[in-house]
């Protein structure tokens, strides 16, 4: 066995470490019906607001009315439900057609970085609510999902790293132009999830 063959297998043998202690059983497909999710929970939100004869555009008012606040609340609740239902049920089908588990030392890692942005994130746009600040609330969630799937992304694709990243510059343009939070709600999670779910599926699942 020449050097060259003896380098071919370490490389080989590196790739296969790396994949069993990445979490790859996350769906593309289930990035894009996520991102759908999003933008039609997006609309719904803006509707709610706005009303269906408003003119689309920059808004520097925020309406504080419990009734809508409560509607509000109650399509993102929906949205995220949905969405985690969706893709633990894909990530799931995914993971049996590998023979693999979803549930493991991996999975348990990845869900553990998540875990304390995201429920920061989540206490911190409660008291945000409360205090009546809402036109931030868009811009602090996904600044800390961004800063969550920074996180996770040690434990899967990498591209999960650079939606986070994109995710983060998003939420920082949302806090500099809080009239937009709508839409830049709509751009990171909805369109960015598509764009994700369309680059994973085509690099990692077509055959």
């Amino acid at each position: 066995m020449d050097q060259k063959d003896i380098l071919k297998e370490i490389g080989q043998i590196r790739s296969m470490m790396e994949k069993s202690s990445k979490f790859m059983s996350i769906s593309g497909l289930s990035g894009v019906l996520i991102g759908c999710l999003a933008l039609l929970g997006s609309a719904a939100a803006y509707f709610v607001v706005y009303g269906t004869k408003s003119v689309f555009g920059y808004r520097d008012y925020y309406v504080l009315d419990e009734q809508v606040l409560y509607k509000l609340i109650i399509i993102a609740i929906l949205v995220l439900v949905i969405s985690v239902t969706v893709g633990v049920i894909m990530a799931r089908a995914k993971a049996k057609k590998a023979g693999q588990s979803i549930w493991n030392p991996t999975s348990k890692a990845l869900l553990k970085a998540m875990a304390i942005p995201l429920l920061t994130g989540g206490l911190f746009s409660i008291i945000l609510i409360s205090k009546g600040v809402v036109g931030l609330v868009a811009s602090t969630l996904l600044i800390f999902y961004g800063l969550s799937l920074a996180a996770a992304s040690v434990f899967t694709f990498r591209e999960v790293r650079v939606l986070g990243i994109l995710e983060i510059v998003l939420g920082l343009l949302a806090l500099a132009f809080p009239g937009y939070g709508v839409v830049f709600w709509a751009l990171g999670f909805g369109v960015l999830h598509i764009v994700y779910g369309l680059i994973v599926h085509k690099k990692y699942e077509r055959k």
